[in-house]
């Protein structure tokens, strides 16, 4: 082919958004494939959590080990979500680190597409996360009052929860250069928020002053919505208050990824 030939080859269209972040999803989907044992701490951690929470102190805390599932298991689903954030960040870490990042710079591609394939490993690590807590729940003898619309409902409220609590951990992969560093800090901010809260326990026997705080952390305020939806008995303004933390974090650290991403 010569080069007069070539001077009137059409560029090919430029990928939308849509098809960028479809394209970075894909490779977030194909790290499950390529590195099954990433999934053993996914699996192994929340299982642990729910099975000794439910035996150790359900009977202490509840009277029976079923009466104290139907309160904890969707508590255990939305601090498996936060837990699980932590892991974008780490692997933004670690793409960083091996250079990826400059090269997906340098491409004619949406800015945001490489971290929508991080939301997507996300969302694909909390639907498998939640899937096997419901299952284990069930056998168990948790039964969710208000049967599969109730399910679909939390988890989609799930998803959103872990969509806006993501976006924390990826603008710390972003500041911070190691992998390790952000899983130690990581889990360091998650720990007093997600045991601080109504999770294992009503607030009610707290003191006053942790009370306070528990009525008003925004795990607490994702818990009760989850537990409405699972029990039918959540009222909009529940729903509401347990996705305003998740749009705030969303609208505020989108545009800080950017320019963080920008300024690297």
């Amino acid at each position: 082919m010569t080069p007069a030939t070539l001077r009137h080859i059409e560029r090919p269209p430029r990928p939308s958004a849509l098809s960028n972040a479809l394209t970075f999803g894909w490779r977030a989907v194909l790290k499950f494939r390529h590195v099954p044992e990433q999934l053993f701490d996914l699996i192994m951690t929340p299982l642990m959590f729910t099975l000794l929470f439910t035996f150790v102190f359900g009977g202490a805390l509840a009277g029976s080990t079923r009466d104290y599932l139907q309160f904890f298991l969707p508590g255990i689903l939305v601090q498996t979500v936060a837990f699980n954030a932590v892991y974008s960040g780490m692997g933004l870490s670690t793409d960083l680190r091996k250079g990826l990042f400059d090269r997906f710079r340098s491409l004619p591609i949406w800015p945001l597409s490489p971290f929508a394939g991080l939301i997507v490993g996300d969302m694909l690590r909390h639907l498998i996360a939640g899937a096997i807590i419901l299952g284990i729940g069930l056998i168990l003898g948790y039964r969710p009052e208000a049967g599969l619309p109730g399910v679909v409902a939390a988890f989609l409220l799930l998803l959103a929860i872990g969509f806006g609590i993501g976006w924390v951990f990826i603008v710390l992969g972003l500041l911070i250069r190691t992998p390790t560093t952000v899983m130690t800090l990581g889990f360091t901010v998650l720990f007093p928020v997600v045991f601080a809260s109504n999770i294992m326990v009503q607030p009610e026997t707290m003191p006053d002053w942790l009370r306070a705080f528990v009525d008003v952390n925004p795990i607490s305020l994702m818990t009760t919505a989850m537990r409405g939806l699972m029990a039918g008995t959540s009222t909009p303004g529940q729903i509401a208050l347990a996705l305003l933390a998740p749009a705030l974090l969303t609208a505020i650290l989108v545009p800080v990824t950017l320019c963080l991403y920008r300024r690297a």
